[in-house]
């Protein structure tokens, strides 16, 4: 009880502890996510996040770039999930290097999980790696993980509302990959609602539209992508 008005402050102070938790979480994600930037930068690799709820399509767009880009990009891939090695089998069968980081419990990949992925990686100067998220609408977007640029997929099967429903996720990527268009003609999905439903959350983050199976826009994903490569330099990572 309050010793001044006789209220009960106990909410008060719960509530004051959860944010200075998530406050001293996000902190310390912070300081992890400069050390992964750094030690990225001087091997000359770049990295992506790729974000989205869970069947819109991430680790089959990973199995179709990895076998596009090859020969022209090494691209090498942690792949977030809470349990399972079954992404990292996947990726690993393209040729590609892959480490599998499972949260347990947790939602999202955080970037001592990621720092930790890239070391046991190794990637080679100029590769990319692609970092597939744990699958969440609401949490990933809220950890910077080090990466150089963030996309966020969203199949034609979740419906038109989702960047008005999670805002966030939508207001921090560099590009939304709108996947699995090849079912356009048996959905009632209104592209031009969820193209502007993006724009009023984040004006600057294209919308491109995508199938794997169909390799349908995959050849503008690609060069988004080789956009963001680093040529690697004669002398190799410190």
């Amino acid at each position: 009880m309050c010793g001044t008005c006789g209220c009960d402050d106990s909410r008060e102070a719960a509530e004051a502890r959860t944010l200075r938790l998530e406050m001293d979480v996000l902190a310390r994600n912070e300081e992890s996510a400069r050390d992964n930037r750094a030690w990225l930068a001087a091997r000359r690799v770049s990295a992506v996040n790729l974000m989205s709820s869970p069947g819109a399509g991430k680790t089959t767009l990973l199995e179709h770039t990895i076998r596009a880009m090859a020969g022209t990009v090494t691209c090498a891939v942690v792949e977030g999930d809470q349990e399972t090695p079954l992404d990292a089998e996947r990726i690993r069968a393209t040729g590609a290097r892959a480490v599998q980081v499972n949260t347990g419990t947790g939602c999202h990949l955080e970037a001592a999980m990621v720092g930790r992925a890239l070391r046991e990686l190794d990637p080679p100067p100029g590769a990319v790696v692609l970092i597939e998220n744990v699958g969440n609408l609401v949490c990933p977007g809220l950890f910077d993980l080090g990466e150089s640029a963030r996309v966020v997929l969203a199949s034609v099967t979740e419906g038109e509302d989702k960047p008005s429903k999670y805002p966030h996720m939508y207001r921090v990527a560099d590009l939304v990959l709108l996947t699995k268009v090849d079912l356009l003609p048996y959905l009632a999905f209104d592209g031009d609602l969820f193209a502007g439903s993006v724009r009023l959350v984040n004006p600057s983050a294209p919308v491109l539209p995508v199938s794997a199976t169909a390799d349908t826009g995959l050849a503008d994903w690609y060069g988004w992508l080789r956009a963001r490569s680093c040529p690697p330099t004669t002398g190799g990572p410190p």
